[in-house]
């Protein structure tokens, strides 16, 4: 991989970094509720299948965010891993990762061999 390369993908990463960073701050501002809106107490007025949607948002806002984490923290390996010049070689084989792998996915850390044995376990 040439230094080149390296520098786009580095580009890449932060700036998905950025763009992940700033969905994390939108669920935090969004998830900012009172006592009262998440023990329903202000919501008796309410139907119950309204309350129903409702709790259903607020979970899946909390999933999104809770997958928005896990991607900073992969951004954060990967560029951690350009910095130290260990990049694009798996972190389980130490096999190298095909360059196609990170331009599709820059944050990956395990090749191709590696990620199918993870997912099949």
């Amino acid at each position: 991989m040439t230094k080149l390369d390296l520098a786009v993908l580095r580009a890449a990463l932060e700036a998905e970094r950025a763009r992940v960073a700033a969905d994390i701050v939108d669920f935090e501002e969004q998830g900012q509720e009172t006592l009262s809106d998440v023990s329903g107490e202000n919501n008796y007025r309410d139907h119950m299948a309204d309350q129903g949607s409702a709790t259903f948002a607020r979970e899946m806002d909390m999933t999104l965010e809770v997958h928005a984490r896990e991607t900073l923290a992969q951004i954060d390996r990967a560029l951690a891993r350009i910095a130290d010049g260990s990049y694009g070689v798996c972190v389980r084989c130490a096999s190298p990762i095909a360059a196609e792998r990170l331009e599709a996915m820059p944050e990956a850390d395990l090749c191709l061999a590696c990620k199918a044995r993870e997912e099949s376990e």
